[in-house]
């Protein structure tokens, strides 16, 4: 398989892919992603690395539910940003890499 400009261009076009995908990398870090559950009474927020970064649960549930109900409602909510934010990062990495599987840019 020849290339255009030789294995030197594609090395150089590989360094720069994998710059671009840093720099976004770094950009989505600082997104955030809400998911919530409950009829909204339950909130999480993830980042773009992704990690869980905030909980909010609304005061009058944990008045009317039982623990078991508020710890599921939380992890669906959790479960679900964390998931957007997966998704989210997943396209805009293949945006820049054209859907290429590059190994260590995924």
């Amino acid at each position: 398989m020849n290339f255009r400009g030789g294995m030197g261009e594609l090395m150089r076009q590989a360094g720069r892919v994998q710059r671009k995908v840093e720099k976004r990398r770094e950009e989505l870090n600082q997104e955030t992603f809400e998911a919530s559950a409950g009829n909204d009474r339950v909130t999480a927020v993830a980042n773009g690395i992704p990690e869980l970064a905030e909980i909010r649960i609304d005061k009058a549930l944990l008045q009317e539910e039982d623990m078991e109900m508020v710890q599921d409602l939380v992890v669906a909510a959790a479960n679900a940003a964390l998931s957007k934010a997966r998704e989210h990062v997943d396209a805009e990495i293949e945006k820049i890499t054209g859907g290429l599987a590059i190994p260590g840019l995924g």
